[in-house]
């Protein structure tokens, strides 16, 4: 192997995409049982390698010489080869700093509470320590000296100002977990989370609900990433690289959804938006047939509304949990149920799709919607909640193809969610 990434469980990573892109050269992503990597390294059979979760303090012992400053942290995410002798270094620690400006969280004089023990955690804390941070307290599931338990982290309450989660609570594929409740910090200013993979964990989500200065880790993983692939190549790359190489991953990881009322036009630019770009395109409603074996009507004579929106949150769920540009119209009343858009927004971008009333016609196939009247009421009851759950409206007033090109000028943008970038 000539690069690559080394870690026990892997399924989640973007390492290799975002290598790739780089410096084109061809990068592997090995997972290590723990009883194989004392092996591995007395192999040496690589040129390069980044280190992830959970073996970032478990390298240093094999390690023939480490950079002074990862020394001082403690944790190792880069090993170079260098004619037989492997040498260490940090790059979380300049890749965090960077994630944490973009999205304007400061540290100094900011009293800082991080999440977890591993090596990010120890990343985490020499940051902190170098912004002037005011106070730090480190939690975890088993407390020791120097860190607190999570109740006891609770108990810190109205103290906290800022929130660094370095644990993988929240990553692909569990992705509707989340490592604490911010109802318990009401005086948060910041929110940071390592993971990237969903590209916004509940964590996040949850932060920018209440107006929190919020970010996750795809940003630190692509700068630490041009960090280490320079390491690797005992070369200088351009400051300007980390941003076109995020900007390129997030677009090609982040889903495009479509919300809106019944005859909107979703599932006919959902076609348009695949046909134009390649993209997977997966239409809710459709979905829901398939897997219940009848028509949408059906079901709602047959088990009732209640049963069908479980179905539909089911199938939303499955359809958003994956991070990879796809396409997915959801049905009209999506946007009813919290848990619902929790999950598009985990990996997508919504569009609402603002076809005028007078433009939408009922049809049978629509329980809720099968006549002029009940097409009226739905719109002024969801009108207001499409608004306010869309990262962008679109008005549909010129056909399919028109209408995706508008919808892919926007993403085209790379715009910040809701949310991004408040100052702390």
């Amino acid at each position: 192997m000539q690069y690559g990434l080394i870690g026990e469980h892997l399924p989640h990573s973007f390492s290799r995409e975002i290598h790739e892109r780089i410096g084109g050269y061809s990068y592997r992503l090995c997972e290590l049982a723990p009883d194989e990597l004392d092996g591995f390294f007395r192999a040496k059979d690589f040129a390069a390698i980044n280190v992830t979760i959970p073996y970032k303090q478990a390298v240093l012992r094999y390690l023939d010489e480490t950079d002074a400053a990862a020394k001082a942290i403690g944790a190792v995410n880069t090993v170079v080869n260098r004619d037989g002798r492997l040498i260490g270094y940090n790059t979380d620690f300049s890749g965090m700093r960077a994630c944490l400006r973009r999205y304007r969280i400061g540290l100094r004089d900011r009293r800082v509470l991080i999440l977890g023990t591993g090596g990010t955690s120890r990343t985490a804390r020499a940051l902190a320590e170098a912004e002037g941070a005011a106070r730090i307290w480190v939690a975890g599931r088993q407390p020791r000296e120097g860190v607190c338990s999570y109740e006891e982290a609770y108990a810190l309450g109205e103290q906290v100002d800022v929130l660094l989660n370095t644990t993988p609570v929240g990553m692909y594929p569990a992705v509707g977990d989340c490592p604490v409740s911010l109802a318990r910090f009401p005086r948060l200013l910041g929110v940071f989370d390592a993971v990237y993979n969903p590209l916004r964990t509940n964590l996040i989500l949850a932060a920018r609900s209440r107006g929190i200065a919020a970010g996750g880790g795809l940003y630190m993983l692509v700068c630490q990433a041009v960090e280490a692939s320079a390491l690797f190549r005992d070369m200088t790359l351009p400051e300007s690289l980390s941003e076109s190489v995020y900007r390129d991953i997030r677009s090609e990881k982040e889903n495009i959804v479509l919300i809106g009322m019944p005859g909107s036009g979703k599932s006919t630019i959902g076609r348009a938006l695949s046909e134009r770009t390649g993209r997977a395109f997966y239409d809710s409603d459709a979905e829901i047939v398939q897997e219940a074996g009848c028509g949408i009507p059906e079901i709602f004579a047959r088990e009732g509304e209640e049963s069908f929106r479980r179905r539909e949150s089911e199938v939303l769920a499955r359809l958003s949990r994956v991070s990879d540009g796809r396409i997915i119209a959801t049905g009209g009343g999506a946007i009813l149920r919290g848990e619902n858009l929790r999950a598009l927004r985990r990996n997508g971008r919504l569009y609402f799709l603002d076809r005028p009333l007078d433009a939408i016609h009922p049809t049978a196939d629509r329980p809720l919607a099968r006549d002029r009247a009940a097409l009226m009421r739905r719109y002024e009851e969801r009108y207001p909640l499409y608004t306010a759950a869309a990262d962008c409206r679109i008005a549909v007033t010129d056909g399919a193809r028109g209408t995706a090109e508008a919808v892919l000028a926007d993403f085209s943008c790379g715009r910040a969610g809701p949310g991004e970038g408040l100052n702390v």
